[in-house]
């Protein structure tokens, strides 16, 4: 059993939906004051009513990660809400599928600033009050695609998932002299509100890609990234966890059929 981490600062990005609204309600459960935060205000406040009738402790502020006075504020409310801040969930992601020939430079910088940069201004502006609660953890929302596995359409979102790995291996070193982890979840196929419009056929289709033979959910994401803001997890930093319930492991899909 993992200690528990009720009354905890933590900060969600892109936690209005999706992933970031699973890791939010994960960690309300578990007692922490969740800050959501997302761009989208109906969605972020209902998020927030939502966690609040579970008897959560939650507060909305609205934020583009890819904005540094947006981050700046976003750390600031975190303080004015509850406290002081102990835990970053730097989630906030985007994939709009575009292939190479069709793709433009702006559609890469749109991608790489939300994903990449976005993580980068949204834990630069969290570090000094996570330095200021001595236990401080950063935990990076990554991907199997782009570090381990491709997807057409996705070289762009690959690209930025690949770099956030990068990213936290250095700053993993640069944190620990404040005694801040940082660490990344790496989910694989998981049921959120986008795999909807994409068909029963497709999701049958990737979920018999799955030895487990299902899709993940948000609520795994949100377990794991407990574990890594956990104080078992205080001497982690600066590696990753694959939640994919097995699908990078087989070599082809006749592997599966046992």
């Amino acid at each position: 059993m993992l200690t528990p981490i009720s009354g905890r600062s933590v900060v969600v990005t892109g936690a209005s939906k999706g992933i970031g609204k699973g890791i939010a309600r994960v960690f309300a459960r578990q007692g922490a004051k969740v800050l959501v935060v997302a761009r989208n205000a109906a969605q972020g406040n209902a998020t927030v009513e939502e966690l609040r009738a579970a008897g959560g402790t939650a507060a909305f502020h609205a934020a583009d990660v890819a904005s540094w006075e947006d981050m700046q504020a976003m750390a600031a409310a975190a303080v004015e809400h509850h406290g002081g801040l102990d835990i970053l969930c730097s989630n906030a992601g985007i994939f709009p599928s575009s292939k190479l020939i069709e793709m433009s430079g702006e559609d890469w910088d749109t991608v790489l600033n939300t994903n990449l940069k976005g993580c980068f201004l949204a834990v630069k502006a969290c570090l000094p009050a996570l330095r200021e609660s001595g236990r401080g953890r950063v935990v990076v929302t990554s991907s199997i695609t782009g570090p381990v596995t491709g997807f057409p359409g996705w070289s762009h979102y690959g690209a930025s998932k690949a770099g956030q790995l990068g990213f936290i291996r250095t700053a993993a070193i640069e944190l620990a002299a404040h005694h801040i982890t940082i660490n990344a979840v790496m989910p694989g196929n998981i049921a959120t509100e986008g795999l909807d419009e994409l068909g029963e056929d497709y999701l049958a289709t990737m979920t018999a890609s799955i030895p487990l033979k299902r899709l993940g959910s948000v609520e795994d994401i949100g377990n794991a990234a407990l574990f890594f803001a956990s104080d078992e997890a205080a001497y982690v930093t600066g590696q990753t966890l694959v939640i994919d319930g097995g699908q990078t492991l087989p070599e082809s899909l006749e592997a599966l059929e046992t």
